[in-house]
């Protein structure tokens, strides 16, 4: 595939996983106040709804990011937030278009060093990083109860999807995005 397939592709995903996030958490799940729903996400911790196809997002925004350049991720973010006003309660989606250009910073900041000699280890540990900035982030900003047990299920259930995505990461390290990255663009 050519690099701008790599790259629509990988924004297509990317704003997808920002819109399904923002769906998720506002109808699907167990509901736990007005416009939220909950998901169990392992050792009794609960998150809400999103925290799957959020996690989902930290890889599709790395590979956004080799392929098309920081501003296409940042453009990617922006249209998902412009969906999620549409499709789920405007509050989320303004918490979550915030939080996600947040967390790309801190993405950014450990990925794009490391990303052009060590793929896979930088795909896993920004999004590592990336998992506490917006959990935390997120949670105060949609004005969800941020006590220990919603960070340590978002970060959990993130963190389930980051274990997930290393094979994929490695799979793709000699041939597909991770085989010619591009110039970091800021």
């Amino acid at each position: 595939m050519k690099r701008s397939t790599w790259a629509a592709v990988a924004f297509a995903v990317y704003v997808t996983a920002i819109v399904a996030s923002n769906y998720l958490i506002t109808h699907v799940g167990m509901p736990a106040g007005p416009g939220t729903h909950l998901t169990p996400v392992g050792f009794g911790l609960y998150a809400p709804s999103g925290v799957w196809a959020a996690a989902a997002s930290f890889p599709a925004r790395d590979v956004v990011q080799r392929f098309g350049g920081r501003w296409l991720g940042v453009a990617a973010i922006l249209a998902g937030a412009a969906v999620s006003w549409k499709i789920s309660d405007p509050h989320i989606a303004v918490a979550s278009g915030v939080t996600y250009l947040c967390s790309e910073t801190a993405d950014f900041a450990v990925y794009s060093p490391l990303q052009r000699r060590w793929f896979v280890p930088a795909v896993f540990a920004s999004g590592c990083a990336a998992i506490v900035v917006d959990s935390v982030l997120f949670l105060h900003l949609a004005g969800l109860p941020a006590g220990a047990t919603a960070v340590g299920g978002l970060i959990l259930g993130k963190f389930w999807v980051q274990i997930a995505g290393v094979p994929a990461a490695w799979g793709l390290r000699r041939t597909g995005p991770a085989a010619a990255p591009a110039e970091v663009t800021a």
